[in-house]
């Protein structure tokens, strides 16, 4: 049972820049900044000890165009928080370059589903946190385009070596409609995995919410913070 939640404020770079999507759809995107390490500079000043970071060009590619960005975003969390990096992780050479570049850990998506095998090997030289994307509760791959053919409490016991899983409910993902909580709680139930809640969060009121739970390890967070909602000094209160 946790006894405090940690904060993930999220960027999602994008030929440099920081984006968001809404629902994944590259089509739909809104451009927050031009500086995606000053953004992660603001997060460590504002007292973040994670960094969540989506690579989308090589989410969408598979080829890592945003390395510099994301070692300049390492650089200025450095000895303050730990920077977590998605997008494009599909190989164990992948996760070896994050790694290198001062990352702390990874989050493998489409590739994990393929090949659990692949989350023990990258494993053994970085931390992995495998994402959990899912609509309805059924996982999907690919950048959200087709189901994954499991369902997301069947996944969680392919993986003894995850770190934790990043759960994202695609419906609510950019929509600031609020958390699954009742999906995120029985996720809890099968696994001993810590859960990260990612996509939804709208309010503080949300992250009270999952705070009360006890359950939740830890909450991604962006176009909230993005848009004015709270701060990450006012969500980090709100989670102890």
């Amino acid at each position: 049972m946790t006894t405090n939640i940690d904060l993930y404020p999220a960027i999602d770079v994008r030929g440099g820049r920081v984006v968001r999507l809404t629902q994944g759809k590259y089509e739909d995107e809104t451009v927050y900044g031009d500086d995606p390490v000053n953004i992660a500079r603001d997060f460590v000043d504002a007292g973040a000890k994670w960094i969540h970071v989506v690579d989308l060009d090589a989410a969408k590619s598979g080829v890592g165009t945003n390395r510099d960005v994301i070692e300049g975003i390492a650089h200025v969390a450095e000895g303050a928080a730990r920077v977590q990096v998605g997008g494009g992780v599909r190989s164990v050479a992948d996760a070896r370059e994050l790694a290198r570049r001062g990352v702390s850990r990874v989050v493998m998506g489409s590739a994990a589903i393929a090949t659990p095998q692949l989350v023990t090997e990258v494993a053994q030289i970085v931390p992995v946190a495998v994402g959990l994307d899912h609509r309805g509760g059924e996982v999907s791959v690919d950048g959200w385009t087709r189901s994954g053919g499991r369902r997301i409490d069947e996944c969680v016991a392919l993986f003894p070596d995850a770190a934790a899983f990043v759960v994202t409910d695609i419906s609510r993902d950019g929509m600031l409609m609020g958390p699954d909580i009742d999906g995120l709680v029985a996720l809890t139930e099968v696994t001993s995995t810590p859960i990260i809640a990612s996509g939804g969060v709208a309010s503080i009121d949300d992250l009270v919410a999952l705070r009360a739970t006890n359950v939740i390890a830890g909450v991604i967070t962006g176009k909230a913070i993005y848009e004015g909602r709270f701060t990450v000094s006012q969500a980090l209160v709100a989670l102890k």
